[in-house]
């Protein structure tokens, strides 16, 4: 195996990630069902919520040398996207990594495996994403991996230069060009659930808010159960 280092990618427009900032996954998710990455990875640090450009990187089971390298790379705005290839045993982000990559200027990091030290990430108040705690770590072996090239995470192909959006929920890559769009549907969607929840609260049904009583009555009445 060998190191495969390739240029940063182009960021998304600042203007749609602020908008994917306050855009929430699961409200996407009413409409959309690509993107969104295995829900085993989830945040270490309950109510957090990012949304930046993936930079990406694929580093083999033990060997962490190219993850050490490229945290001197990263920017401001940058969410590093980890693929294990597999590996679910050794964990390659702990407390000294996560310090790098915030120093950097990163916004979080999404690892498709464990982490280690989550007090010490806490601590930092660096946003990790990951599945799970793992004792065992990495070590700086020189194997190889690959920087910028397209990855999997969770299941899902993530390439240079997605938008992300990571939250309580899950994790969505959305790729640039429907990113807006999708943030755009989502705050739409969002903007009258307060006034939903105040009705739900003053006795209102959510059956006939949404619409769904309707529906129901109406099949039982065609089944002749009404």
């Amino acid at each position: 195996m060998s190191f495969v280092v390739r240029d940063l990618p182009a960021q998304v427009d600042a203007r749609v990630i602020e908008k994917l900032s306050r855009a929430e996954t699961a409200t996407i998710g009413h409409v959309r069902q690509q993107g969104f990455a295995d829900r085993r990875i989830q945040c270490i640090e309950p109510g957090l919520r990012v949304a930046g450009t993936a930079v990406t990187l694929a580093i083999p089971g033990q060997d962490s040398a190219l993850l050490h390298h490229v945290l001197g790379l990263l920017r401001p705005g940058d969410v590093l996207v980890i693929d294990r290839l597999g590996d679910d045993k050794h964990a390659c982000l702990g407390g000294g990594v996560a310090v790098a990559a915030k120093a950097s200027g990163a916004l979080a990091a999404i690892v498709d495996g464990p982490c280690t030290d989550f007090s010490e990430i806490r601590a930092e108040r660096f946003p990790v994403w990951c599945k799970g705690a793992a004792p065992i770590t990495t070590r700086l072996y020189g194997i190889g991996g690959a920087f910028n090239t397209p990855v999997n995470c969770g299941g899902v192909v993530v390439n240079p230069g997605d938008a992300v959006l990571a939250d309580e929920s899950g994790v969505l890559f959305l790729p640039r060009d429907v990113a807006e769009a999708a943030a755009d549907w989502a705050l739409a969607k969002m903007l009258p659930e307060p006034k939903t929840h105040e009705r739900l609260r003053a006795g209102e049904k959510l059956g006939d808010i949404s619409g769904a009583t309707k529906i129901v009555l109406a099949k039982l009445s065609q089944q002749g159960s009404v």
